[in-house]
């Protein structure tokens, strides 16, 4: 051992050894108990940052606590290897994609070894191998089979830099840049391969509700992003153009509206834009839709309302969008923030057709219509100035209009849309389709998969493009000549059921094995960054509901828990190349080691939050651990002084075991619930309480020996190269890895009324001797209250009388205490929204008399704690249950 405390290098190099040597974390296919624990695989970039370890030591304490639980835990690891990252680097370094993935690979695996993570690596993927995306091909022919798949020209997201097509949610920021390289993102029609996750969106929708284990922010995120909405189309009709369809959720408005509005890129708009310079230059200059007020301009076409048979102005307005609803609307200023803001600009008329519900209202009289000039009125209420319709609740006046006008449906409406998978790029899967003059577009068969990759081809284009040999195939339907697809597959695809395959990764007739899918899946708990809630998650449910529909799968649900870590921060700053304050792992773990990082990291703050990174913290982290061995050697070496085995018990010992109990109650929840912070604290008082019982006592050598072995076995999750090597320095069995998690004698909620007993009481005595002025106190006296003023208590806690002082005087125990139950029924009629439950009388005072020695060393004085049989009548009348009356002697 070093003079710090541990030669950390040795430790965690040994441990590491024999934990492989023992194939320790080696799950094995059959078991009884499954518990699937798994953090998102990593992008293979070079090295792992602090957000990759913060990540990975989440899922690897609760793995390793589960085991300790006695769970057949799967806790595998892989690498989300394709992607245009690796591509762009190859082409700078002029090597080719897979040596760069695989060197990165080797490093980053490396490094999470040195970490201690405990992973299955018999189980590890990597999604840019054949043996892997040939069932990301196999996939696409399923999906082609079932009816979910198609080709189709579309207008598409176009990264100029990148020079690939990006999906909607791969799309950043008011400035629409791109998610890889911060390029504005341009508009293309080519022709797509797409998978219609749109077929499930009800079903994507309404199971978020039962997905109860993940954020409600999450959560949120993928309701809006599906977007579904109920409401009406129906057809304007627009001189010169005939029909236009448009979209509202509110028909119940459509007499309100006063204009119709165009998207920049509606067809009309266009061709309009062809002969009206003014609304050339709008459509090509001016739009912005992410502008902080809506814009446009007035054509000189008019749209029939075909609820009145009014002709209302026209305009190309940039608050309308072309994949929002059908990139024409009617407006009604005068319910309708946005429409508002516009016709206020443009000057046209606002008028109101519902009306504020009135707090009377008969069902049949039209209320007064609302002052509108200043703020749309947007909520539901009273159809007026409507003809026939006035006088109906607006969701009567939807029903009736869509019935009456004879356009009108009854139509939902989604901002999702379907799933664009095709890339101009190399680095990643070939689409298993050859196209055929003849033909068409042909699936390659199963038997001829996978469609492998080429040699690279350091080209500026797409470098399968420029694959003349492994493009020029044969048609596999008439034998004739025929072209590979050149695109790849969206990287998503490649995440969108690898955590299926790691419960049968050598398979090598299926993607995954079904019988084992159904036993594992679906993941117990999961953890990764908030930045994957929509594309990542959604596309992972989706494929799920897929295999379950078309495999056989037992579960629709990818991960039943779902945890977002928090970002690793510096002084505030989320840390980055660019801003040049990265803390390197590698630098931490050589100087301080491995379980330093991860310990720091994980008491900092709960895993969900954010938190600032601190050298100072980590040494200090790093002292804990110097003084945890120090505890445990010198315990095991014999140099801590005991009392005999057969020595009488003390009040500090009972305390002691009360604190072993408590620390394992509370840590063993918090565990459960990934609150590592709270749980370590409990780790580390606990070491703290030990090494003072040590200072102010010959310790009982049962309960000093039961601290220490729970200590370390509380720890051991985070904490896994130290406390094996101090398990073994207290000659235990097997490894720490494999213990048995440590049991307690009492439940959490008894620990946390005792805690507040102590610590309360504690406090009451602190404010006795300085309002007294008392400077040496001879003797305190701590006397608990008699056992009828629990039992008032309890009665109080679980009445609902209006007179609770009737109810207590019921009670013929409680009511001959006369004047004394009279006064503390009163108190207890005053706060009863206040009461709470405590410990019994009894309880009280055991967990009082063991912590006399804490008062008695803070005061240096003798405590005496009394139940009220034995104490003086004027004391124990101001004793109260979890209160106990304080006498303190001069």
């Amino acid at each position: 051992m070093s003079q710090e405390g541990y030669d950390h290098t040795a430790v965690e190099k040994r441990w590491q050894e024999a934990w492989d040597d023992a194939s320790v974390y080696r799950t094995p296919d059959e078991v009884d108990d499954p518990t699937y624990v798994l953090g998102m695989y990593p992008y293979p970039s070079g090295k792992l940052h602090m957000g990759h370890v913060r990540n990975y030591t989440i899922t690897d304490a609760y793995a390793r606590y589960r085991r300790m639980r006695g769970d057949d835990v799967l806790h595998p690891m892989g690498w989300d290897a394709f992607g245009l990252p690796a591509e762009n680097a190859a082409k700078e370094r002029d090597t080719n994609p897979r040596d760069w993935t695989f060197d990165c690979i080797d490093t980053m695996r490396g490094q999470m070894q040195s970490m201690g993570f405990g992973y299955d690596w018999d189980r590890e993927v990597t999604t840019c191998t054949p043996e892997y995306y040939q069932w990301n091909q196999w996939l696409f022919r399923r999906f082609h089979e079932a009816g979910l798949v198609e080709r189709r020209d579309a207008e598409v997201n176009w990264c100029p830099s990148c020079e690939t097509v990006l999906a909607d949610e791969q799309v950043e920021g008011d400035d629409e840049l791109c998610w890889r390289c911060d390029t504005p993102v341009e508009t293309r029609d080519l022709d797509q391969w797409f998978l219609e996750i749109t077929e499930y969106a009800d079903e994507l929708l309404d199971a978020i509700d039962g997905l109860e284990g993940w954020p409600d922010s999450v959560r949120q995120m993928q309701r809006n992003w599906i977007g579904r909405q109920h409401g009406t189309t129906l057809e304007f009709r627009v001189d010169g153009h005939g029909p236009v369809e448009a979209f509202t959720t509110r028909v119940d408005t459509i007499h309100g509206a006063t204009f119709f509005a165009l998207a920049p890129d509606h067809p009309i708009s266009e061709e309009l834009a062809r002969s009206d310079e003014d609304v050339r230059r709008f459509v090509e200059e001016d739009a912005d839709p992410e502008g902080d007020e809506p814009n446009g301009v007035e054509t000189d076409l008019t749209a029939t309302n075909p609820a009145t048979g009014e002709e209302i102005p026209v305009f190309v307005a940039d608050f309308v969008l072309s994949d929002v609803g059908t990139g024409a609307l009617m407006a009604v200023p005068g319910h309708d923030e946005r429409d508002h803001a516009f016709a206020e600009k443009m000057g046209v008329d606002i008028e109101p057709v519902i009306a504020p519900e009135p707090g009377e209202w008969d069902g049949e009289s039209v209320p007064d219509a609302p002052d509108v000039s200043e703020a749309a009125f947007t909520d539901d209420g009273v159809v007026i100035n409507s003809g026939q319709y006035s006088g109906l609740d607006s969701e009567t006046a939807r029903d009736r209009l869509t019935e009456d006008i004879e356009s009108a449906e009854a139509t939902t409406q989604y901002r999702l849309r379907d799933w664009g998978i095709s890339r101009q790029r190399y680095w990643g899967t070939p689409i298993p389709v050859v196209h055929c003059d003849d033909c068409g577009s042909v699936l390659v068969p199963e038997s001829d998969l996978p469609v492998e990759l080429p040699e690279f081809i350091n080209t500026t284009e797409n470098p399968l493009d420029a694959a003349e040999e492994w493009k020029e195939t044969t048609c596999p339907e008439c034998g004739g000549p025929a072209t590979r697809e050149t695109d790849t597959m969206d990287t998503f695809v490649d995440s969108s059921w690898y955590f299926l395959r790691y419960v049968s990764p050598g398979d090598e007739a299926l993607p995954f094995d079904l019988d084992r899918a159904n036993d594992w899946m679906p993941v117990d708990q999961y953890v990764g960054g908030i930045e994957h809630a929509v594309m990542h998650l959604l596309y992972s449910r989706f494929v799920t509901k897929v295999l379950a529909d078309e495999e056989g799968l037992e579960h629709r649900e990818p991960f039943t828990n779902l945890l977002a870590q928090g970002m690793v921060q510096l002084e505030g700053e989320k840390m980055s190349k660019s801003k040049g304050n990265v803390v390197s792992p590698q630098r931490i773990v050589d100087e301080y080691g491995a379980d330093t990082a991860r310990l720091f990291m994980m008491q900092a703050a709960q895993p969900e939050r954010d938190f600032d990174w601190s050298e100072e913290g980590v040494k200090s982290t790093h002292r804990f651990l110097a003084r945890l061995t120090d505890l445990v050697e010198g315990y095991a070496a014999g140099e801590a002084e005991t009392a005999p085995a057969d020595a009488d018990r003390d009040t500090i010992d009972d305390y002691v075991d009360d604190e072993i109990d408590a620390a394992v109650a509370i840590a063993g929840g918090e565990y459960d619930d990934l609150t590592f912070n709270v749980a370590l604290r409990e780790a580390q008082d606990l070491v703290g309480t030990l090494r003072s019982y040590r200072g102010h006592t010959d310790p009982h050598p049962e309960t000093y020996e039961r601290g220490i072995d729970v200590a370390v076995r509380l720890l051991a999750p985070v904490v896994p190269h130290l406390t094996e090597e101090l398990w073994e320095t207290l000659d235990r069995d097997g490894f720490v890895v494999e213990a048995d998690w440590p049991t307690a004698t009492v439940d959490r909620e008894t620990v946390e009324r005792r805690r507040r007993l102590v610590e309360n009481t504690r406090e009451d005595v602190r404010d006795i001797v300085e309002v007294a002025g008392i400077e040496d106190p001879e003797r305190i006296d701590v006397v608990v209250a008699p056992d009828w003023k629990y039992d008032a208590l309890s009665i109080a806690i679980d009445s609902d009388a209006d007179n609770l002082i009737s109810e207590l005087m019921a009670e013929s125990h409680i009511r001959d205490r006369g004047d004394d139950a009279a006064s503390y029924g009163q108190d207890l009629q005053a706060n009863r929204e206040a009461l709470q439950e405590t410990l019994s009388g009894d309880d009280e005072h055991e967990a009082l008399r063991a912590a006399s020695w804490l008062i008695e060393r803070e005061f240096d004085a003798p405590v005496r704690v009394e139940r009220a049989a034995d104490a003086d009548d004027a004391v124990v009348r101001k004793a109260e249950p979890g209160r106990p009356a304080i006498d303190i002697v001069e």
